[in-house]
């Protein structure tokens, strides 16, 4: 399939784990890629892979905590290749984050903590809605299973996701672009190997319908076909991609 042909997608948070995955594969169905990380090094790395492999990929810096800097992403992304039709907003901070409690977190770190996990997601979102064609677009925000189960701050952050996707629909659907969210389950990532602890992981392992820890390729065929022409008529909504450990009715 090549369902994004001649179409422009930037993914952020692609240096690595989930983000590097989404933008394999949308480059293998023919899309330009934009790698869009802090990680300048892994980011290029990820970049270089995807064109000997045969796609079209480029990285740009960002930290999607800072408005001047998701501004440069969507003005190089256009620059670089004339368009944006489809954003994955991935990035966070996950891998080696810090546990605490609402209670006790210190506040300059929940302040760097939202401003990436949550405010990212409409910073880049802001950045780039101008930039999108007359004939519309999508975009993919990266939620959680943790938006129903206490996660303390960073479920909270992921509980925010969720409803800016569903604010950013009614916005942005006079535009003609779509805007949903997946909420991965527990997923094997480095990320998630240097942040939860192994017995934490193998009780939720226990408790799931389906009894084995996701995959970043579990994610993909989702993102892949809500920022697809074949999901043209849903927006605002959040799936989950979690073995079952969520079930909403």
């Amino acid at each position: 399939m090549a369902r994004f042909t001649d179409r422009t997608a930037i993914v952020t948070g692609a240096a690595q784990g989930i983000g590097e995955a989404y933008a394999r594969a949308l480059a293998s169905e023919g899309a330009n890629v934009v790698v869009a990380d802090l990680n300048t090094e892994l980011g290029v790395q990820v970049a270089k892979q995807i064109v000997t492999d045969g796609g079209s990929a480029t990285f740009v810096p960002v930290d999607v905590s800072d408005p001047v800097s998701t501004e440069a992403l969507a003005a190089a992304t256009v620059e670089k290749y004339g368009r944006i039709d489809h954003v994955v907003n991935n990035a966070a901070i996950y891998g080696g984050m810090k546990l605490d409690l609402l209670l006790t977190v210190p506040w300059d770190y929940y302040k760097k903590f939202m401003s990436v996990n949550l405010d990212g997601a409409l910073n880049v979102t802001r950045a780039v809605w101008p930039h999108m064609s007359a004939e519309g677009g999508s975009i993919v925000n990266q939620s959680s299973t943790a938006a129903w189960v206490y996660s303390g701050f960073y479920g909270l952050a992921k509980v925010g996701i969720n409803g800016l996707t569903q604010q950013l629909a009614v916005e942005l659907g006079g535009s003609n672009i779509r805007i949903n969210a997946i909420a991965p389950g527990p997923t094997d990532t480095e990320a998630t190997r240097s942040t939860t602890p192994p017995k934490m992981v193998a009780d939720m392992i226990k408790r799931l319908p389906l009894k084995r820890m996701g995959t970043p390729d579990d994610l993909v065929g989702m993102c892949l076909f809500l920022l697809s022409d074949e999901a043209s008529w849903v927006t605002g909504q959040i799936f989950n991609v979690d073995g079952g450990q969520v079930i909403r009715s």
